[in-house]
């Protein structure tokens, strides 16, 4: 047993934290660990700290889930939960307020077939892809595969929020406004995807600039939902008719 608190730094004698109420057998992330308890946990429960969560990720990101995987874990929410419930709100908006997406996605229709079903098991099939290349690519901050998995999973929490965002001003805009929307949410995206890694991984000591490894990993994240995006435009196209 550690002698102070992941969470607060508060010294510690019992199984729980006295002062903030942190289980102090926490631990590194493992695969094991990571979807038996974590993944079984974030579809069958819901924790206290959804709004911070959110907030943190939109003030702090990369800060806020390194410190979550470092042990601070007590006020966040679980990412699995997060992505669900996130993906859940979208789906309820979209249909209390449906809008006529077909201007918007009128280059990838196949997609949006796709992804109006099947939205959940896109977004968890794209984070392994994800975290195999941001793995490589920090590989020196010591930071296994398992972290990067969870780092990552908190990431797509935050682009959710900005596609959900994106949905709801398409809601209340005509039209004229929908390239726009779309040129806003893709500079939004990128610098998100960008913050988050350099907060993230700004502690660590690499000997080619943070910047330039940031700047990589966020265009190789961006290129793979490209090509996702592409392959799933595809498969709707030709599938479903």
């Amino acid at each position: 047993m550690q002698n102070k608190c992941l969470n607060c730094e508060q010294s510690i004698q019992e199984n729980y934290c006295s002062n903030c109420g942190q289980i102090t057998s926490t631990h590194r992330f493992s695969l094991k660990h990571f979807f038996l308890h974590d993944f079984v946990h974030g579809i069958f429960h819901f924790d206290k700290g959804f709004i911070f969560t959110i907030k943190e990720l939109f003030t702090r990101p990369g800060h806020s889930i390194r410190e979550y995987i470092q042990g601070k874990r007590v006020k966040h929410f679980n990412c699995f939960t997060a992505i669900l419930l996130i993906l859940t709100i979208e789906y309820f908006f979209t249909k209390a307020f449906p809008v006529d997406k077909s201007v918007f996605y009128s280059s990838f229709e196949g997609f949006y077939k796709v992804y109006k079903d099947y939205s959940k098991f896109i977004v968890f099939l794209a984070i392994p892809f994800f975290s195999f290349f941001s793995y490589l690519i920090f590989r020196k901050s010591n930071q296994n595969y398992t972290e990067n998995l969870v780092l990552n999973t908190y990431l797509v929490c935050g682009w959710l929020v900005i596609n959900l965002l994106q949905k709801i001003t398409l809601t209340f805009v005509s039209e004229a406004y929908y390239e726009l929307v779309k040129i806003v949410t893709i500079f939004m995206t990128i610098i998100y995807v960008y913050l988050f890694y350099y907060q993230y991984f700004s502690v660590f000591k690499f000997k080619v600039p943070l910047f330039l490894k940031v700047l990589i990993i966020t265009s190789i994240i961006l290129m793979l939902k490209q090509i996702i995006n592409s392959g799933l435009n595809d498969a709707g196209q030709y599938f479903l008719h």
